[in-house]
């Protein structure tokens, strides 16, 4: 039983480490394509303000949630 947080976090990592660095390639590969680094810059920007309305909506959303349930929001 103890081996299997050990397999799992380790295909985790694998997984994810090969993705982020097939995704950076592509976007260096995308970058020097282009020549132009206000594209990659404005590609970064829009994902990143993607992440953000996402975040903005799981927080409403979440929120929302909370108040139909009637949990207490209330800090100690």
């Amino acid at each position: 039983m103890e081996w299997i947080p050990l397999v799992f976090f380790t295909f985790k990592f694998i997984v994810l480490g090969t993705g982020m660095f097939f995704a950076i390639k592509w976007h260096y590969d995308q970058g020097r394509k282009t020549r132009e680094k206000r594209a990659v810059l404005r590609a970064g920007g829009k994902v990143a303000a993607i992440f953000v309305l996402a975040l903005l909506a799981v927080a409403v959303v979440t929120y929302l949630m909370v108040r139909t349930l009637g949990m207490d929001l209330h800090l100690p």
